[in-house]
């Protein structure tokens, strides 16, 4: 399309007032089909960032290691960036609206409590930095509550092996994301058992209490995951909040 000069923009304005409209809804769809992917070469990631290429986004993926990126596409950019640096998150964030973070330091990590709870922290710091506006965060299942007063990180059935990456997504939600004011964010909780599946599109939504099936599982495939979160991307209907999902 032809960029439209300062004085045919004016001449538009002038006698077609709904051009105006016009203009603003096309910057508006344009804007929501950008989003950079923080950790999109990840279990859970790259799942995300399949959905959101299918469903046509652009997407700027933020990864420590780009050849684990196997994707080829036009609306596809990759970037090295170490989420460690509020710098290097500031650079790759800046003019986005939207950031969606899967960000995770490995769950075989020895030091993945601490890198988990400072990659976040981080983050925070870098995409507030560079204006962004929305901050969609892949959350853990730990901080749902399984009875009342019970959240899944209290109750013992944690294996201890993943109990350092399961306490440390707990406690940034808990005690650092919930009083963030300045950046319109979400914390999407999968099911306890996430992994690979179907994308069937058949799903529960709830908030802060696990989802159970009839037979008391809570589980969810990674493709319907990935899906509703980029429902929530494209259409945000969760703000400042914790919201969760399931069969």
């Amino acid at each position: 399309m032809k960029p439209i000069s300062g004085q045919q923009q004016f001449c538009v304005w002038g006698v077609i007032p709904i051009g105006i409209q016009i203009i603003e809804t096309l910057k508006e769809d344009y804007s929501m089909k950008k989003v950079v992917l923080i950790g999109a070469s990840g279990f859970v990631g790259s799942a995300i960032l399949n959905e959101a290429l299918n469903r046509e986004f652009h997407v700027t993926a933020v990864v420590r290691h780009p050849e684990k990126i196997k994707r080829v596409d036009e609306r596809l950019k990759v970037v090295k960036a170490d989420v460690s640096s509020v710098d290097q998150v500031y650079e790759v964030c800046k003019g986005f609206d939207t950031v969606i973070s899967a960000f995770n330091p490995g769950w075989s990590n020895p030091n993945i409590y601490e890198e988990t709870l400072g990659g976040y922290l981080t983050i925070i710091d870098g995409i507030k930095k560079a204006g962004v506006n929305r901050f969609l965060m892949v959350g853990g299942a730990g901080s749902l509550f399984i009875a009342p007063g019970v959240r899944l990180v209290d109750s013992g059935e944690v294996p201890d092996a993943i109990m350092p990456g399961v306490q440390a997504l707990s406690e940034f939600y808990l005690n650092f994301l919930r009083k963030e004011k300045e950046v319109d964010w979400v914390f999407f909780s999968p099911a306890a058992d996430l992994s690979h599946g179907v994308r069937s599109g058949r799903y529960r939504l709830g908030k802060d209490d696990m989802i159970t099936d009839v037979t008391g599982n809570s589980h969810i495939s990674v493709e319907d995951y990935a899906l509703a979160m980029i429902n929530e991307l494209e259409k945000p209907a969760h703000h400042y909040e914790r919201f969760t999902i399931g069969y």
